[in-house]
């Protein structure tokens, strides 16, 4: 019926009030347990409905698309719940005639704030303290117990200039006087580079420099596994490493023996290559603080990606150019 309203299914619940915008639009099919989705779900979200809001937890790999091929894949839309989408394989996905978009730009700064978070965090041992205190281990002020590293007037290493990197750079040079410098593919255009004292340099030469890095690239082939032990090992004995990008851009075992041989002298992580299994021996670090890939989780933020998505598939449903396509 040509009234009928397109079907549309999330693989996980959003904020509630976005919810309730999309299904005054479409037949909107919810997780309503919120647990992943299999492969086997998502091969049939792809039969049932005619866009499919994925997140990255879904695995939507070749494996998948073909499964749901056999079945007869109804969706030509996928509107990725957030930024990053190395979850999809694109060819397939490109090869079954789908559209595909993503988030950027709204999680900017919630996900800046998370790092900085975590540089704050691993400097002034946070995280230990916390733990001191929960367990009922703390003694008592003295001079010299849990001494840290102070992070005003230190140089922040930035690894990926883009949206999240320069958000970040703002904060910890505008808020706390630490020198910038960065890598990426290109230089900062003029303007920001002045304002925030920003020096590009070659990787090497930062990990070198630095006394925090933190990582911003996207999960690309070129980008898997950056971090590695040869990486780590460039780093300065009291540098402290900051990952909100995604897990596999570190090499996650050569990371674990950087840390217990103090090549570097701590870690501050929020992303992990096999989610959402962490390593029982980076749990058992006191040096690395552990988040559970929150970066983005601010309310504020969660509700404007699922509006930006939502405008993805309103523009894809009527037939007009859409604002966030991929490839």
């Amino acid at each position: 019926m040509k009234n009928e309203k397109p079907v549309v299914v999330l693989t996980r619940r959003w904020p509630e009030s976005v919810e309730a915008e999309l299904a005054e639009r479409y037949t909107l099919i919810r997780n309503e347990t919120d647990k992943a989705f299999t492969a086997d779900d998502l091969a049939d979200a792809l039969t049932q409905a005619d866009a499919v809001c994925p997140t990255v937890t879904d695995g939507l790999t070749a494996d998948v698309f073909a499964a749901a091929a056999q079945r007869g894949i109804r969706a030509k839309m996928l509107a990725n719940f957030g930024v990053g989408y190395n979850h999809i394989d694109l060819a397939s996905a490109q090869a079954y005639g789908m559209s595909i978009t993503n988030t950027p730009g709204v999680l900017t700064a919630a996900t800046a704030e998370i790092a900085m978070t975590l540089l704050l965090m691993c400097a002034r041992r946070a995280g230990e303290g916390e733990r001191l205190v929960r367990n009922g281990d703390w003694l008592g002020w003295h001079p010299t117990h849990m001494l840290s590293t102070q992070v005003t007037g230190k140089t922040l290493g930035i690894v990926g200039m883009g949206r999240i990197g320069t958000a970040l750079a703002r904060q910890a040079h505008h808020g706390f006087g630490m020198r910038i410098i960065y890598s990426g593919r290109a230089p900062l255009a003029e303007s920001i580079a002045v304002e925030l004292g920003a020096e590009f340099l070659p990787l090497n030469e930062l990990l070198a420099t630095a006394d925090f890095v933190s990582l911003h690239y996207p999960a690309t082939a070129e980008t898997r596994n950056l971090i590695d032990a040869q990486a780590l090992a460039t780093m300065r004995s009291e540098a402290i490493l900051i990952n909100t990008a995604r897990g596999d851009v570190v090499v996650e075992s050569d990371l674990i023996q950087a840390l217990k041989n103090s090549v570097i002298a701590g870690a501050g992580l929020d992303v992990y290559t096999h989610e959402p299994s962490v390593p029982a021996e980076l749990q058992g670090l006191e040096q690395v603080v552990l988040l559970p890939h929150m970066g983005s989780g601010t309310r504020e933020t969660r509700q404007a990606m699922g509006r930006c998505a939502m405008a993805n598939l309103q523009a894809y449903f009527a037939n007009q150019p859409l604002p966030n396509a991929i490839g």
